[in-house]
């Protein structure tokens, strides 16, 4: 798998310090990392991980309102994915305990930038080495690491944000994702008042994976709430 693959993934960053979380974003997003998702507090990333799960996360272990080590227990109970600790607490007894509770890097700031970036690489090329970007669905697949659908033999190549709403719904397979999260995965921050837009690249995704967009059993409409992506096989 190469390494513009993996920077699709979605990155969970939790610091107190604004100026802190800012810079690694913009060292992330110099390198090509297209799904970050920030966090000021363990409230907040707790919020943020109900609105779709992190492929990674990076923490602090001093927060306002708790610190890391009991975060990276709260979120490991949400499901399983690679932790990095990214903090001033250099100290070998919190190594120790960060390792001791599984996470798979520590970094002490200051840090280098090609430092993080070389370690979150890492990370993910380790976690997620035996990943196959190739997603059967009851009509065609969905190749995430080509960004197009192979259907009957033809290649659809996906838009930005057909990728970006296909990924967040991918990344939920099988559960529902609501419009606001849908709208949050492809416009950012500020997603009100692009559910007419959300639904036009949904018929266009439809149009693309269904054998009959007209009757859809792949991505499934939740009247009220959002959207289903039922897979075949990953």
């Amino acid at each position: 798998m190469n390494d513009e693959f993996l920077k699709r993934k979605r990155i969970l960053l939790v610091d107190d310090e604004q100026e802190l979380l800012d810079m690694v974003v913009s060292i992330l997003e110099t390198e090509g990392f297209c799904n970050l998702v920030t966090a000021k507090s363990v409230k907040e990333a707790l919020e943020a991980v109900e609105h779709g799960a992190p492929e990674l996360a990076v923490l602090d272990v001093m927060l306002p309102d708790g610190d890391g080590f009991s975060l990276m227990e709260r979120l490991k109970e949400k499901g399983e994915y690679p932790v990095l600790f990214l903090t001033a607490r250099g100290e070998d007894e919190d190594k120790f305990r960060g390792f001791g509770l599984g996470a798979d890097d520590y970094i002490v700031k200051p840090f280098l930038p090609k430092e993080l970036i070389f370690r979150i690489l890492a990370i993910l090329r380790r976690s997620y080495k035996d990943e196959n970007p190739l997603v059967r669905l009851a009509g065609s697949e969905i190749d995430f690491e080509r960004a197009e659908v192979i259907k009957e033999g033809e290649h659809l190549a996906l838009t930005a944000k057909e990728y970006d709403i296909l990924s967040a719904l991918y990344r939920n397979a099988g559960r529902i994702v609501t419009i606001d999260s849908l709208c949050e995965a492809a416009w950012g921050d500020n997603p009100y008042g692009y559910e007419n837009s959300l639904m036009a690249h949904i018929r266009r995704i439809r149009e693309k994976i269904e054998a009959n967009p007209s009757r859809p059993v792949s991505l499934i409409t939740v009247k009220g709430l959002g959207y289903k992506l039922i897979v075949e096989r990953v």
